[in-house]
């Protein structure tokens, strides 16, 4: 037998509260959440400042690096310069000399 609409209507209005309301175990989790929350935000802040502290060291590591790169490009320069300078002399020396 059919449901007439009207009764199908009132059982839905009747019923909307319940699916409305938050299951009972909600209200301990919020609870439990509470002690929680500024736990979690202390370690948020705690990592934040760990991270900022890890940026600023390798920026500093990147820069000492590059420093070092150009020391040694100054470096291979010089040595390259001074085996043009040796090779020069050598060929300009009398071959009786060692």
């Amino acid at each position: 037998m059919p449901v007439p609409p009207l009764l199908a209507v009132i059982g839905i209005l009747l019923g909307a509260p319940a699916w409305a309301a938050p299951p009972a175990g909600v209200a301990r989790a919020s609870s439990a959440s509470a002690h929680v929350l500024p736990t979690v935000r202390q370690r948020m802040q705690h990592d934040q400042v760990e991270v900022t502290r890890l940026q600023k060291e390798v920026a500093r590591q990147e820069s000492a690096s590059q420093r070092a790169s150009r020391q040694l490009e100054q470096q291979d320069a010089k040595i390259a310069e001074l085996r043009r300078q040796l090779s020069k002399l050598r060929a300009e020396a009398p071959a009786d000399q060692p």
